[in-house]
């Protein structure tokens, strides 16, 4: 089932929210307010045939965009879309709760791009005032947007930045530079580099989007995030659309300071996880666990697995052997350069690489239809991380493989991932022939600790760029 509700901000002295018949809303009231909500709940039961989801076609969008979801070979909404696009689209703010592959980004894509061409600016524009703003808090995820945003407006002369960590800056400036911004999609810090070094201007954005804001809470990342926001027009300015996959009451508190009566769409996922992924945990000493784990990278049917540890020094060492033993791997975390991840994302999408050894940083926002097996080398300590590990296969209606080891310190962690399962894993020992020691290493090291380096942001401008102020702005409504 999924829900919507109507929230309107009414001034109230002190109140507490109170949503009745709600599961998961029972720690949602937050008393000691300036504002109260009104909470209108409209509750509209998921089609049950296919033959009543909602066509693209039901909305009045552009025909560039039009042409673009066609070559995508997207017809119909999923729940999210559907939901959220009918308030969006008429310029309503959206906080949505909604699991990674639901399609939201494509939501909050097409809306942004119906917006910016339908009305589009006549008057001069001015390099580095971007009209749409998507904050993300990994990079790989930022790059996943703007690939997505890149083909939703293939027949459009929008002009689309990427602001990363990790990558070279003076590279991303000369992006801005290019011509008139329209779509920044960007991480936090890399942003408020360029914000303060006065060469981005967020003062004009009509439309911003705060994806996966449960994530940028758990990684600190709201001090930057308000800071951000700050620099917005007012938020009876522009339109504001919210994602998270949780609606805790400081995502709830963040949604009522930054955005203006949201509609608020929840899409209740039926599993956490899908029936489309096999689930083993192996129940493995320490001593064995690389045994185990090269025996099953080697056997059949192993054809594109990702292997998720916790440190980026266990992900850097477990690489490092699996390609001393011939293993074709590539390394994805932190401590990797961005322009090396790209490349090395890709030669993994291409088949190139047989096997990617990841911290969880690729373990929301990676979308790759055709892994095989993910592989839980350590247990994450957030069940919610296992859940987002284990969705990197099972995809695009593909069968697919978890497998986790469990040794004497990890073996405690599974409790807490079964009760978010709502199930009970298959915990079983590996067969002998799963334990052969691996042949000797026949490769020299390849992936060792990179130099620890300053990075440093580039110099400021201090030109004014012929911006006006905030204040010119009218309000949208």
């Amino acid at each position: 089932m999924s829900r919507l509700w109507l929230a309107a901000a009414l001034k109230a002295p002190e109140c507490a929210i109170d949503v009745p018949d709600c599961p998961g809303y029972d720690a949602c009231a937050l008393s000691g307010t300036a504002h109260k909500f009104q909470i209108f709940k409209m509750f509209i039961m998921e089609n049950e045939s296919s033959d009543q989801k909602l066509s693209f076609s039901t909305f009045n969008l552009v025909e560039p965009l039009n042409k673009a979801i066609a070559d995508l070979g997207f017809t119909h909404c999923t729940p999210i879309q559907a939901q959220s696009l009918h308030y969006t689209l008429q310029g309503n703010d959206v906080t949505g709760r909604a699991q990674t592959g639901t399609g939201k980004t494509a939501a909050f894509l097409i809306t942004i791009i119906n917006d910016l061409v339908s009305n589009p600016i006549e008057e001069t524009r001015y390099i580095g005032e971007p009209r749409a703003l998507i904050i993300a808090p990994t990079r790989e995820l930022v790059m996943q947007i703007a690939s997505d945003a890149q083909l939703l407006c293939k027949y459009t002369d929008l002009h689309i930045v990427t602001m990363v960590g990790g990558e070279d800056y003076q590279k991303q400036l000369r992006a801005v530079d290019r011509r008139p911004v329209d779509i920044v999609v960007a991480t936090p810090g890399r942003l408020i580099d360029f914000v303060q070094n006065d060469q981005i201007y967020l003062g004009l954005v009509e439309l911003m989007v705060i994806d996966e804001a449960d994530r940028m809470l758990d990684m600190g990342f709201i001090p930057q995030v308000r800071a951000i926001v700050a620099r917005t027009p007012a938020k009876e300015c522009r339109q504001t659309l919210l994602f998270s996959a949780t609606f805790t009451p400081e995502i709830l508190e963040l949604t009522k300071r930054w955005a203006m009566d949201p509609v608020m769409v929840e899409i209740e996922p039926e599993k956490v996880a899908t029936d489309t992924i096999d689930q083993i945990v192996y129940l493995v000493t320490t001593e064995d666990k690389y045994k185990l784990l090269y025996n099953l990278i080697a056997a059949e049917g192993a054809d594109k697995v990702i292997v998720f540890n916790n440190r980026r020094d266990q992900v850097r060492k477990l690489a490092d052997n699996l390609y001393r033993n011939g293993v074709s791997c590539g390394l994805l975390s932190g401590e990797v350069a961005q322009n090396k991840r790209v490349q090395t994302l890709e030669a993994f999408r291409e088949g190139e690489l047989q096997v990617l050894v990841a911290t969880d940083v690729a373990g929301r926002g990676l979308h790759i239809d055709d892994v095989t097996h993910v592989i839980n080398y350590s247990l994450p300590e957030e069940a919610e991380d296992y859940v987002h590990r284990i969705g990197r296969t099972g995809r695009a209606g593909n069968v697919g493989t978890s497998i986790s080891f469990a040794c004497e310190e990890d073996s405690f962690l599974v409790p807490n991932i079964e009760e978010k399962l709502g199930r009970k894993l298959a915990c079983i020992r590996p067969d002998d022939a799963l334990l052969a020691p691996p042949p000797p290493f026949s490769r020299p090291t390849k992936f060792v600790a990179p130099p620890k380096t300053a990075e440093r942001s580039g110099g400021g401008r201090s030109d004014s760029r012929g911006r006006d102020s905030r204040s010119s702005r009218p309000p949208r409504r």
